[in-house]
């Protein structure tokens, strides 16, 4: 095996293009851990956000970000079972993924499931566990009731619209651009409404009879979070996923209280931090539905690693439809 490989480091916070493409040490696997070759990377909204510095979580320097791998198992550490050298495998990893080898809690790896390529397999688990959690565990949607998605052509918002549908709800996708409207129905969302336009919240209205939606997933914040509480069932839950726009907003309590409406926090990253286990749970839970067609990543472009700069501003852009992955 190479001892040496290349990585994206961070030295400083900095925007994306301040990142340096260096040669480094392949790191050796603990007994705990699994080294993979990395054959595909993909990209998250709080890539930029840790390389920025205005992420909750702030690694010491220097760091390689990166949270979403797949790739071959290249060594495992001694008390690892259950993966071995030549294994195909994902992994949801703490940092480390913009690189050649990537190190994985055996905890936090998972077998590539059965129909999906390295690229998909990349875009799987961290989008989609988290809105499993997000409108499983936290905000109970039931079938036939209204799900709201913002940002529907977002990695988060795909794999919303496409669990929201697997769950039997109704699904109404917000997004920028037709080109995004479009592809948020490509996952089965059976609305797609503009929230460029300033009456996206009466058509909201219009399309649930009045009443509002029973469930918002709102990765955006901002102006989008003021005006969702205003297309909100009564005993509806707006579901808190992150902040996008930039803006954190606040709720003024009487509308939750005139409304019945339950405001919720969705931080994937702290929970399966109190409950390890939920981890495997939730994956099975995800496989099971991949396996019977009704969620699959689509990852709308890829990058070659060396491009990871330009991949990161282009998702900071908006210009990102679905995931993006990176291809050493």
């Amino acid at each position: 095996m190479t001892t040496t490989m290349k990585a994206w480091q961070v030295t400083e916070w900095c925007e994306p293009e301040g990142m340096h493409w260096n040669e480094i040490a392949v790191p050796l696997p603990g007994p705990t851990q699994i080294l993979i070759k990395v054959r595909a990377a993909a990209l998250n909204f709080f890539d930029i956000l840790q390389v920025q510095g205005k992420y909750q979580v702030k690694p010491p320097f220097p760091f390689t970000p990166g949270a979403e791998v797949s790739g071959i198992v290249e060594a495992v550490g001694a008390d690892v079972t259950g993966f071995a050298p030549g294994d195909s495998a994902l992994a949801m990893v703490s940092q480390g993924g913009f690189a050649e080898y990537a190190l994985s809690d055996p905890h936090r790896t998972f077998r590539v499931p059965g129909g999906m390529d390295f690229p998909a397999a990349a875009a799987f688990p961290i989008v989609y566990q988290t809105s499993y959690f997000a409108l499983v565990t936290r905000g109970q949607l039931q079938s036939g009731e209204w799900l709201l998605v913002h940002a529907g052509a977002s990695g988060v918002g795909m794999s919303a619209i496409q669990i929201g549908k697997a769950l039997g709800a109704q699904v109404i996708a917000t997004a920028g651009s037709e080109e995004k409207l479009a592809f948020a129905r490509e996952q089965g969302a059976d609305h797609a409404v503009s929230y460029s336009e300033p009456g996206w919240v009466d058509a909201v209205k219009t399309i649930t009879n009045g009443r509002g939606v029973d469930v918002i997933y709102d990765p955006v914040g901002g102006d989008i979070f003021d005006l969702s509480s205003k297309c909100i069932a009564p005993e509806g839950r707006h579901l808190v996923i992150g902040f996008a726009s930039g803006r954190i907003a606040s709720l003024a309590a009487n509308r939750a209280l005139l409304k019945n409406m339950s405001l919720m926090g969705v931080f994937w990253g702290g929970y399966v931090h109190e409950h390890p286990g939920y981890v495997s749970e939730c994956q099975a839970a995800l496989e099971q539905l991949a396996g019977a067609g009704k969620i699959h990543p689509r990852v709308a472009k890829s990058y070659a690693m060396t491009e990871a700069p330009q991949a990161l501003r282009d998702m900071a852009n908006r210009k990102v439809i679905g995931k993006t992955v990176l291809i050493p």
